[in-house]
């Protein structure tokens, strides 16, 4: 089933079992709520070894690994990672996620020079296809020393985590659990911020061109992007914000909006976006000066490869658009939607405590009017801030007469300070390699507190852990291969520790 340039990518790569995994995996397509093919993989791997496994409606995988002779009265440990992945690629790269395999490519990193492997031009999939390839490669090597083991696989962890949501409490037996969803090699995570989506929904009346009216079209490409979770931080430019920034700059009622689309998925950073309007030929001129000004403006705050384009079109008869009003009022609501870090944890100035990400926009014409969505995901530590924010958020919408709707919540994953499993993981790693673990929580969305609540709240003990990966949600990412080896020598240390408890 690896795709045999895939197989080339990963020569030489250690563990090799872990990379051989990972391979087989990346053949296989993978998009969030589109899991049938690599569940079906899943299985057939489960079977294929000799394990017996079993699957709930939702989809949701647990694989049972008996333990290496002399472990078998330890305590079941549960090996978690997600089945699905973020799916994301560069303009102009030709790739369809529900049936291509995604290639593979050994490189360097350009600033550290450390090996790493990415894709080729789309998001690699190592968040978190690299946790389960660790999971299955200790399920199978012989030399690894382990208890019992349970290795789940989660559906739809990505745009949602239905899957975790839906868990049944007797569908897993292990109460201290591994997740591997983690991106930094010298951190154990104990904590994640909880979620929540919101969107404003617009049906506008739209009508056709006035006379001697001018369309063109707005383009802001070239963005970095990233998780909205893990790279919030960064202040990595949004396209959205940068083209309405652009579109704003005509001022007040010289446009009528036709078209408006902008990011893909509510956890990621938008790359891209663009809108169509009607205005004056003056006013094309004049969103063109401050188109150059916005990509300047971009590439000044890092953003190397920003590009913010005005193009011409022909004011098609067909068109419609809205009232120069009502596009004020999109405009002028996409301003005020806030987008970034809202606020920090008061007793850990690096960690953010609640931010939003305005992520998606798109619009569709029917019936004579103009559909305009627009998506954001919250997050925060503190399930009343994270409240308060998705309050904000629509009544931001209902001044703007947008329908505003939150849903789709889930919890953080409150700190255990005193955590057992937290003790002898900070011991085996300090054991290893003579310093100590960075224990923190992270400012994104890993599905420890969902499957504590499912479980039975309280009753699971949870670290999150894994290699180094940078630029998850977008076509940077990328996980260092050296990180692997180091992550794979610590699982392999704790699992061996564990089968002594």
């Amino acid at each position: 089933m690896t795709n045999p340039a895939n197989l080339s990518a990963i020569n030489g790569l250690e563990p090799a079992r872990v990379w051989q995994f990972f391979a087989e995996l990346s053949a296989v397509p993978r998009p969030s709520k589109r899991e049938g093919q690599v569940r079906a993989f899943v299985r057939e791997a489960a079977g294929r070894l000799g394990f017996v496994f079993r699957e709930d409606q939702a989809g949701n995988i647990v694989i049972d690994v008996p333990a290496s002779p002399g472990c078998e009265h330890a305590p079941v440990t549960v090996l978690q990672g997600h089945l699905d992945m973020v799916c994301e690629k560069n303009a102009g790269t030709e790739h369809d996620f529900d049936r291509d395999p995604i290639r593979l490519v050994q490189d360097r990193d350009q600033r550290s020079g450390e090996m790493i492997v990415r894709a080729d031009g789309t998001t690699l999939g190592a968040d978190n296809g690299i946790g389960l390839a660790l999971a299955f490669a200790a399920a199978t090597s012989p030399d690894v020393v382990h208890g019992p083991l349970e290795i789940l696989c989660t559906i739809d962890e990505e745009m949602g985590m239905s899957g975790a949501k839906v868990l049944a409490p007797d569908f897993i037996k292990g109460r201290r659990m591994l997740n591997l969803d983690a991106e930094e090699d010298d951190a154990l995570y104990i904590g994640c911020a909880g979620g929540c989506d919101t969107t404003l929904t617009w049906e506008l009346k739209a009508g056709p061109l006035p006379q001697r009216s001018s369309a063109c079209r707005v383009s802001v490409a070239g963005l970095r992007g990233g998780h909205s979770g893990v790279d919030i931080h960064l202040n990595r430019t949004n396209a959205i914000k940068l083209l309405v920034e652009t579109l704003s700059a005509a001022g007040d009622g010289r446009l009528r909006l036709i078209e408006l689309r902008g990011g893909s998925k509510r956890n990621v950073i938008p790359r891209e976006a663009s809108a169509v309007v009607a205005c004056s030929a003056a006013t094309v001129k004049q969103l063109s000066a401050a188109a150059q000004e916005a990509q300047a403006v971009a590439r000044r705050a890092g953003e190397t490869s920003a590009s913010v384009q005005v193009e011409k079109l022909a004011a098609e008869s067909a068109f419609a658009a809205l009232t120069a009003k009502d596009t004020q009022r999109v405009l002028t609501t996409l301003t005020a939607m806030p987008h970034g870090v809202l606020a920090i944890v008061p007793e850990m100035p690096g960690l953010v405590q609640t931010s939003n990400s305005t992520s998606t926009v798109e619009s569709s014409l029917a019936d004579g009017k103009l559909r305009i969505i627009v998506g954001c995901l919250s997050r925060s530590s503190m399930g009343r801030e994270l409240s308060v924010t998705a309050r904000q958020l629509r009544a931001i919408g209902a001044l703007a007469g947008a329908q505003a709707e939150s849903g789709n919540q889930y919890p953080g994953w409150q700190p255990n300070v005193d955590s057992p499993l937290l003790a002898l993981s900070r011991r085996v790693y300090q054991q290893l390699f003579a310093a100590a673990p960075n224990v923190t929580a992270i400012h994104a969305g890993v599905e420890c507190g969902i499957i504590d609540e499912r479980i039975g709240a309280g009753s699971m003990d949870m670290v999150s852990l894994g290699p180094h990966i940078e630029g998850a949600h977008s076509p940077d990412e990328r996980v260092y291969v050296a990180s692997v080896q180091k992550t794979w020598k610590y699982l392999t240390a704790l699992l061996a520790e564990l089968a002594r408890v």
